[in-house]
C-alpha cells in the first residue's frame, strides 16, 4: 500500500466514519449492522484503492459499498430479511445522496441516540467514542479501565437497546434537547479529563483521548452552533490544553499552575478559546461549562497582565456552586478564597467530610486541605492531610511534588 493510499484511508476513517455510520444507522435502525457494513466498505477500500487509485470522493465511494453490503446482508440473513424491502426502497434515496455535492451530516442525531435516557449513563461516553470516532472496544476499555470483554459486552448491549427500543436517530424536540445535550457534553468532557490526566502521553490507554475529545468538541460546536454550552465546553478544553506543555519541567517534575512557565502556554490555542467563549457569552445563557471556561480565561490572562484576578475567580466559583452544588466546585472555591481572604477563611469554606463523605477518598480534597492547613500554620494537621493525599495520588510526579511539600514543613527540600 502506498503512503498516499494509506493516508487517504486514514482520513476517510477519521473524518467520515461517524458521518457514514450515522446515515446508515438512521436508515437501518441498527448501529451494529451499519458498523459491519462500513467495516466491509473500509476493507474493500484498502483492497481496491491501491490498484484503482483513490476515488475523487472517498466518502461517497464508501457509502455506496456499505449500502450494497447492507442490502446483501438483508438478503442472506434471516434476522435482517424483514428489513430488505425498506432497504431497497431507501436505495434510491442513498444513491441521490451519494450523487449530491454534500452527504448529509447526521452525527449529532447519532450522538443524541447514544445519550438517550434508555442507555446506561456509564456507557454513553464509550458508545459515542465508538460510533463517532470508530475506536475499537479494546482501546475504549483500556481508556476507561474496564476489561475489554466487559466493555465489548456493554457496547453490544447498548446498540441492541437502540435497535430493540426503537430509539430514533434524530435530533429531539427542544423540550428534551437540553438534558440530552448535557449528557453528550459530559461524555466528551469525561473523555478529555481522562486524556488530560496523562500529561506526557506515555500511558497507552489514555494516549490521544484528549485530542479526540477536542475533535468531538469541535464537531459539536459545528453541528450545534447555537448551543452556548457546546461552545463553552470547547473553550474550556482549549484553555486547559494550552497549558499542557507547562505541566512538567525538563526533568518531568509536576509544576502547579501558579509556578508554570507562562511562555510555554500556547498563545494561539488561548486566542481560539477566547473567541469561542465570547461567542458563547454573547448568547446570554450562561451554564456550567461557560463558567468553568471563564475561570480558565482569568487564569491564562496572567500571561498578559502578570497577575491573577482572584476576586473574579471567587465570583465565578460562587456562580458555579449555585448551578452545580458540586463539592469539587466548592473545593476550588475555597482554594480561590484563600487568595482573597486568607487560608483560615478558606478552611471554613472547604466542604466537610460529614457533609460530603465521598470526599474521604478524593485526592484533590486532601491536597487542597493540606495546602490550606500548611498556609495557616497548622502543621501537624497539614502533615496528616498530606499523608492521605500522597496515599491517594496515582501520578508519580504529583506524588513526589506532595512529598516535597510535606518535607518542607520539616525543614527539608
Amino acid at each position: 500500500m502506498t503512503d498516499a493510499v494509506a493516508q487517504a484511508a486514514e482520513a476517510a476513517v477519521r473524518n467520515s466514519y461517524g458521518r457514514l455510520l450515522a446515515i446508515l444507522s438512521a436508515r437501518s435502525h441498527d448501529v451494529a449492522w451499519a458498523e459491519d457494513a462500513l467495516a466491509t466498505a473500509l476493507e474493500s477500500a484498502l483492497t481496491n484503492w491501491p490498484q484503482t487509485g483513490v476515488p475523487a470522493r472517498p466518502e461517497a465511494w464508501l457509502l455506496t459499498v456499505a449500502r450494497r453490503a447492507m442490502i446483501d446482508a438483508a438478503r442472506h440473513r434471516q434476522t435482517h430479511a424483514a428489513l430488505l424491502p425498506d432497504m431497497l426502497l431507501l436505495s434510491d434515496e442513498l444513491m441521490e445522496e451519494v450523487d449530491s455535492a454534500a452527504i448529509p451530516d447526521q452525527r449529532l442525531a447519532l450522538m443524541f441516540a447514544c445519550a438517550h435516557p434508555a442507555i446506561d449513563a456509564a456507557i454513553r461516553a464509550p458508545l459515542i467514542l465508538q460510533t463517532i470516532l470508530g475506536l475499537d472496544a479494546a482501546a475504549i476499555a483500556s481508556a476507561f479501565l474496564v476489561p475489554p470483554a466487559t466493555m465489548a459486552q456493554r457496547l453490544v448491549r447498548a446498540k441492541a437497546k437502540i435497535r430493540d427500543s426503537g430509539i430514533p436517530l434524530v435530533i429531539p424536540d427542544q423540550s428534551v434537547i437540553a438534558d440530552r445535550l448535557d449528557s453528550i457534553l459530559d461524555a466528551v468532557y469525561v473523555t478529555y479529563t481522562d486524556g488530560w490526566s496523562d500529561p506526557s502521553g506515555t500511558e497507552p490507554h489514555r494516549r490521544n483521548l484528549a485530542e479526540e475529545a477536542i475533535w468531538l468538541g469541535q464537531l459539536l460546536a459545528t453541528l450545534a452552533p447555537d448551543e452556548p454550552e457546546a461552545l463553552g465546553l470547547l473553550a474550556l478544553m482549549l484553555y486547559t490544553e494550552s497549558r499542557r506543555h507547562a505541566r512538567r519541567n525538563a526533568s518531568g517534575d509536576y509544576v502547579p499552575l501558579d509556578r508554570q512557565d507562562m511562555e510555554q502556554w500556547d498563545a494561539q490555542t488561548i486566542h481560539s478559546a477566547e473567541k469561542i467563549l465570547k461567542r458563547a457569552a454573547a448568547m446570554l445563557d450562561p451554564g456550567r461549562y461557560q463558567l468553568e471556561a471563564a475561570v480558565q480565561s482569568v487564569h491564562v490572562m496572567r500571561k498578559y497582565t502578570g497577575k491573577t484576578d482572584w476576586s473574579a475567580i471567587v465570583t465565578l466559583y460562587r456562580q458555579l456552586m449555585v448551578l452545580t452544588d458540586s463539592p469539587v466546585v466548592a473545593i476550588n472555591h475555597a482554594i480561590a478564597l484563600a487568595e482573597t481572604d486568607g487560608p483560615m477563611v478558606a478552611l471554613q469554606a472547604l466542604p466537610t467530610l460529614q457533609a460530603q463523605p465521598r470526599l474521604q477518598h478524593y485526592q484533590a480534597y486532601w491536597a487542597a486541605r493540606a495546602n490550606l492547613l500548611q498556609r495557616a500554620g497548622l502543621l501537624q494537621d497539614a502533615h496528616a492531610a498530606y499523608q492521605t493525599a500522597i496515599g491517594l495520588e496515582t501520578d508519580p510526579a504529583v506524588r513526589l511534588f506532595l512529598q516535597r511539600q510535606q518535607a518542607k514543613m520539616r525543614g527539608k527540600d
